[in-house]
Parts: C-alpha cells; structure tokens; sequence
C-alpha cells in the first residue's frame, strides 16, 4: 500500500501525517507512507488545500485532518 500525506509542513499536515503513521502501526499493514512537500507534486494530485491523503493514487481527503478511524476505514477496503 502506498500512501501519502501531501501539504507543504505546517502544524496541521504534521497532525495528518502522525495519525496517518498511528493508524498504519495499530491495523498492522504494510505500508510505504510518504510526505510530499513539493507543491506542484502536490498540485499534480489536484488538489488545492493541504492536508490531503492520497492512498494507493486515490485522493480520499483534501484540506482537513482526517480521524483515525476514518483513515482505518479507507486502509481496510
């Protein structure tokens, strides 16, 4: 699984990328989590607002730091 937390490092794309990494470790999944800080990688992606998760190509939250449940969910499909 490939997944991956764009946002340029503020306060809020840290928060992401930590409950990104929490939900990784508790469901046990082999995952390769990345932080894009590069905006035109990250506008490559569509999106305009920061935080946003990209799993496995499919942007699945722009502009808000998603719960850890939410983010257990789309790991689980």
């Amino acid at each position: 699984m490939d997944i991956k937390v764009l946002g340029p490092g503020c306060s809020k794309c840290q928060n992401a990328e930590k409950i990104v990494k929490e939900a990784v470790a508790e469901m046990k999944i082999d995952a390769n989590v990345e932080k894009i800080t590069d905006m035109m990688k990250i506008a490559g992606y569509g999106v305009l607002g920061t935080p946003a998760i990209v799993i496995d190509g499919e942007v699945k939250c722009v502009g808000k730091v998603p719960k850890k449940e939410e983010i257990k969910k789309w790991l689980s499909k």
